[in-house]
């Protein structure tokens, strides 16, 4: 039943910044996985192509400064259907981390960048496209952000409460 068979996000070095497998079968030890990300790091770190066919799975992915993101899906899954899943993961993450998408911020934020991936995926099964629904269901409180990265609305209304 499962559509997506993973999310993974490397460096630029092609070393696992994140990695959701949903379907066990296809790579169930962390050895196959390592493999597997390096294979497809070298695959994808100079190619212009966002698309790619590779151990019988459908790739597509998008880079940002130091990071790489990978959505995996069957190869006779709908490539629009893990195109939305890999624009809602980016957008996601890009709002989380406030449009700085390199590997420091989203380590500094890897717990609601875990959690926005969960609203998103669950087991394999797209449950949400929209990534400003997704970042509203994961939103961190305002009282957590330090009151210099608060926006002037924010302040006004914490002070209200």
């Amino acid at each position: 039943m499962s559509t997506i068979k993973g999310i993974v996000i490397l460096d630029n070095d092609g070393r696992r910044v994140l990695a959701n497998y949903y379907d066990k079968d296809i790579l169930p030890t962390l050895k196959d996985q390592t493999t597997f990300e390096k294979n497809l790091f070298n695959k994808t770190s100079k190619s212009t192509a966002e698309i790619l066919l590779l151990d019988g799975m459908v790739i597509l992915h998008r880079s940002n400064v130091d990071l790489f993101f990978y959505v995996l899906g069957s190869q006779h899954e709908n490539e629009l259907l893990l195109l939305s899943v890999l624009n809602c993961v980016y957008d996601s993450v890009s709002q989380i981390l406030r449009k700085n998408v390199e590997k420091r911020a989203l380590f500094e934020n890897l717990d609601v960048v875990l959690l926005a991936l969960d609203e998103i995926c669950d087991g394999g099964i797209f449950l949400e496209s929209d990534p400003n629904a997704v970042v509203s269901r994961v939103a961190i409180r305002t009282d957590d952000i330090p009151i210099g990265e608060q926006t002037v609305a924010q302040v006004c209304d914490y002070n209200s409460k």
